[in-house]
This record gives structure tokens, sequence and C-alpha cells, in this order.
């Protein structure tokens, strides 16, 4: 039985195989950031603190192409998808975080969560299909070169 805390995240579990250990960690640090993010505002989200460049609209950006990167891309092969594939990261190779100013907060939640029901999706399939164990290649995000497991 999975433990809800007062935030809505599920605790991960205190003694579990590796993947469940690892899938456990990983929705709780994706409910703690939705916690932390739901509710804010465009300003808020477009909000720096300090010397830092970093939003929390930026962030969910981030994230989201980060979650894409390796679920989609390095873990099944696939494709990189748009908005990604638009994207001249050659020009800008922090245009995830820099073009978060252009896109509202639901527009980035959305963005996010659709990211993250996709990467549990795949980890899904990918574990029925018994192949997480077969080495994988990958690229830097920045070349555009698709990942892909070895022959």
């Amino acid at each position: 039985m999975t433990v809800i805390d007062d935030h809505g995240r599920p605790e991960p579990p205190i003694a579990a195989d590796e993947v469940a250990t690892l899938l456990g960690f990983l929705d709780y640090q994706r409910a703690t950031f939705a916690w932390k993010t739901n509710g804010v505002d465009a300003a808020g989200l477009q909000t720096t603190i300090s010397a830092s460049s970093m939003t929390l609209g930026g962030m969910l950006k981030h994230l989201a192409l980060v979650g894409l990167w390796w679920f989609s891309e390095v873990l099944e092969g696939n494709e990189r998808q748009p908005p990604w594939s638009e994207v001249d990261w050659n020009s800008d190779p922090d245009w995830d975080w820099h073009s978060s100013f252009d896109d509202s907060p639901d527009q980035l939640r959305g963005l996010w969560q659709e990211t993250v029901d996709g990467s549990r999706s795949l980890t899904a399939a990918a574990l029925r299909s018994g192949t997480t164990g077969t080495p994988i290649c990958c690229a830097k995000r920045s070349t555009g070169r698709r990942a892909s497991r070895p022959a």
C-alpha cells in the first residue's frame, strides 16, 4: 500500500527491489515538484532568485525536455518530436529555459505533466517487455542524434 503524505506525495518504498525503489523515488520527486509549482502564477514562474537566471517556469520546461529525452529518445529510441525537434539548439542551447517566458503557466504545467505521464507509460511498457537490461547508446541532446539500442 502506497502512503500519501500531507502534500499528496507518494512515499517511496522502505524496502523494495531496484525498479520499485527507483520508480518510487522518481514519483516522489515529481510529486514534490508539482506541489511546489502548482498555483504559482506567471510572474512567480518567471521570477529569478539572486544571480541565477533559473526560473520555475524554465525548470518545468527543462524537466519536460529531460523526461522526453531519457524515456522516449534514450529508452525507446524515438525521434524527437515538436516543439523540441523544431529548435535550433546550436543557436540557443538553453532554449528550454529561455522560451518558457513565452508560455503560460497552464502550458508549462501541461507540457511537463504530459511528459511525466508519457515517461510512466514508456517505463511500464519497457518493464513489461523485459528489455530494460539491454544496453542503450545515447548522444547529447543538443546533437539531435537518435539514441538506439545496439544491434
